[in-house]
This record gives C-alpha cells, structure tokens and sequence, in this order.
C-alpha cells in the first residue's frame, strides 16, 4: 500500500505555529458574482507539460490545493497566481491518492486563503458555484445545484453538481451560497450532459496541517513506482513490451502527420491492456484515464497525447522501480 504510506507520511507531521488555514463562518446568500468577486483572487492555474488544472489558496502561507490527478506524473509545474506571478518551485505538503486530493506550496505569503464550508451539511438542491480554468481560460464562472451526495462505498462520497466542469478545471473550488468551499471539482462524467462531480472539502481538511514536504519531481517518482503496486512479473513484462512497441509503432505515424493512425496504435494497445491485465491495478486505472481524457479531447493529436500521458506515466514508474532496486538509498 505504498500510496496510502506515502499520503501518511506526507500528512502526518505536525502543525507550526503560524496562521492557520481558512474556516467558514456564517455569512449572508450571496450571488454567482459576489463569490467570483470574493473569491477569484485566490484561484489560480496549474500547469504542467502534459496538464492543465485549477488550484485555490487554502492557506496564506502558499499552500494551494487542487487534485492529484492535475499533477501526477509531472517533474515540474508552474503554478500562476491571479496577479499574474508564476512559482516553479513547487513543494507537496500531502496527498490522498483514494480521493484524488493533494496540497502543494510555493515560496511566497500574505495570500488569501479561501474559506472552508462544512460538505458534511450538503443537501441535494443547494446552489453550487464553481470557478475554474477550462482550458485555461481564467476565472471561469458556473453555477448549478448539489444534484446528489453519492455514496460511492463506505470510504468515498462524491458530490454530483449541475455546474459544468471542463478540462483545466479539475482542482479548482466548489462553493456554497456563503462562498465557502464545499467541493473540489474533479473529473466530469462523460456518458451524460452535466453529469460533474465534487470531491467533499471534508477529505482535504486532514492534509492542510502537513509540514514536511518533498519536491514534485520526487514526489512523483515514490508515486509512479506505487503504480506497479499488486502487479507480477508477467503483468509488468507484458505491459512495458505492449507500450514499448505501441510508442514504436505510433511516434512515426505521428511525425508523418498521421495523428489519428497513432490515436488509433495507442488506443488498440491500451483497450487490450486494460482487458489482459490480471494484477495491475493501477495500471488499468492510469490506461482508463488516459482513454476518457481523450474521448473528451476534440482533434486527433489531443486524443494521441492523452493516451501517450498515460503510456509515460506507466514507463516512469518501471524505470523508477527498475533505478530503486539498482541504487538503493
């Protein structure tokens, strides 16, 4: 369970004494544009080379929460404040890969943190407002309803909210009519319209004490390594060999031109791994997410590099497992 471990080490250490996280105190109803006027400035983009993603300042000190998802896999990340300032040298503080939740800091104070609302109260039929970077157009605004609490399974409940959730605006903050923070947005359903999901703000608040971090490009090594976890030996030889000739196969389509031949090697490969694989987990969960990202992505070289993200993700956790065993530390 080297995840989990990793989420516990991250999370566990204790809080100094400085100020702390943003709570939520009882405020008036308040419209889609009051919340944006209050709250855009602590919205901020996250980018990486293969994602773009939403973040919102959950403490003054420059921790900044968004999902997992939005930085998995990277080594580095530029994450862009609202007064237009950049940071490269991102920190992860914690993380909780079962609910897709992590909290990153960057070197800089004095920030406003967003305050945090109490998911656990949330009720079908409450308005929803949600502000994010689809595409990484900034501060975009939508507002809905709270269309149901989804108990997935004892561990995991989601919030399915009416307000549109596009790509880019994964991480970013869902807010009640008091413009507290009830939700991360997540991951949107993609079998019907407005089918979106938050993650409840009750999962992130154990992560926001966390003191010690590591630097991303690390941080991604311990968790790409967690993605072989559970899987045999054959299991691993068939899929490095599967990607390996599908990367083969599909890079040179690619450079002639031919993006929807190597969409099409990639997809192949990656619906037949997804089928075959008797242990490997993670893997099929990576494969799948790269398949859904590029069934929503629109032209053929988006849908090519969806899946290749994924294909990378698998390569760097065997390479980082392989380097592991021949340099231990």
């Amino acid at each position: 369970m080297r995840a989990a471990a990793l989420a516990l080490v991250l999370a566990a250490c204790g809080a100094r004494a400085s100020a702390p996280p943003a709570t939520a105190a009882t405020a008036a109803p308040r419209t889609p544009a009051q919340i944006a006027e209050i709250a855009t400035e602590s919205i901020v983009l996250i980018k990486t080379q293969d994602q773009l993603g939403t973040g919102f300042v959950v403490w003054a000190d420059g921790r900044v929460a968004t999902n997992l998802h939005v930085i998995a896999g990277a080594r580095e990340a530029t994450i862009t404040l609202n007064d237009g300032r950049e940071f490269k040298d991102v920190m992860v503080l914690g993380a909780d890969p079962a609910h897709d939740l992590v909290v990153l800091r960057v070197d800089v104070g004095n920030l406003k943190a967003l305050p945090l609302g109490d998911s656990h109260a949330v009720k079908p039929g409450e308005r929803v407002v949600a502000i994010g970077h689809p595409l990484g157009l900034g501060n975009t605004v939508s507002d809905g309803i709270i269309s149901a609490v989804r108990v997935i399974d004892p561990t995991i409940t989601l919030l399915q909210i009416t307000a549109p959730i596009a790509p880019g605006s994964s991480g970013g903050p869902i807010f009640n009519e008091r413009a507290e923070v009830i939700g991360i947005a997540t991951r949107a359903g993609i079998e019907g319209q407005n089918l979106n999901f938050g993650v409840p703000v009750a999962y992130l608040k154990p992560l926001l004490l966390a003191e010690r971090g590591m630097p991303l490009a690390a941080f991604t090594k311990e968790l790409d390594i967690g993605l072989l976890e559970g899987c045999s030996v054959d299991d691993v030889k068939l899929t490095v060999t599967a990607i390996a000739d599908a990367i083969k196969v599909g890079v040179p389509l690619y450079n002639k031109g031919n993006a929807q031949g190597c969409f099409d090697t990639y997809e192949k490969t990656s619906l037949k791994l997804v089928g075959e694989l008797k242990t490997c987990g993670r893997v099929r969960e990576t494969l799948l997410a790269g398949l859904s990202q590029a069934n929503r992505a629109g032209s053929p070289e988006d849908k090519a590099w969806a899946i290749r993200h994924a294909f990378d993700r698998v390569m760097n956790a065997f390479n980082a497992a392989v380097d592991k065993v021949e340099n231990p530390k």
